[in-house]
């Protein structure tokens, strides 16, 4: 099997891939070009490579308010699942919002992801909370590690 590689996101071409990964992974939460620019610049996005073959990406939002919370999200193409992948991802995401000086660590899972809220109760985060966003439909889970 090839190596995982992770790259932190840098230039176009990397931002339009983990825009590729996040908007097939949630597509109620796609986002424009634009939007995945301006995340670069606040938040700490991965690109995940299997050899030189794109198969997810991460998110870490740095520590916000009173307990320092981080949200960490790791996402791996479906056809990539199963593998060890998201936990490489995962560990990962999760050591840089250590090194940030996260005090808590919460995620956030679209419902309809089954295999994303399986993964998530795996790993020990709990949900804490179940919401659609105003002028949505979409089910959301904010999950906190446990």
């Amino acid at each position: 099997m090839a190596e995982i590689r992770f790259e932190q996101v840098a230039g176009e071409r990397m931002v339009e891939e983990w825009r590729l990964v996040h908007n097939f992974v949630v597509p109620p939460a796609a986002m424009s070009v634009e939007a995945a620019r301006e995340r670069v610049g606040r938040n700490r996005l991965e690109n995940v490579y299997l050899g030189d073959v794109l198969v997810g990406c991460s998110t870490v939002r740095p520590p916000q308010g009173v307990g320092g919370v981080a949200t960490v999200i790791a996402r791996v193409l479906p056809e990539y699942r199963r593998r060890g992948i998201g936990a490489a991802t995962y560990e990962r995401a999760l050591a840089h919002a250590r090194v940030l000086g996260a005090e808590g660590i919460e995620t956030c899972v679209l419902a309809a992801n089954d295999d994303g809220l399986r993964f998530a109760e795996r790993a020990g985060f709990v949900e804490v909370e179940r919401y659609v966003l105003d002028g949505e439909n979409d089910l959301w889970v904010d999950l906190r590690l446990g």
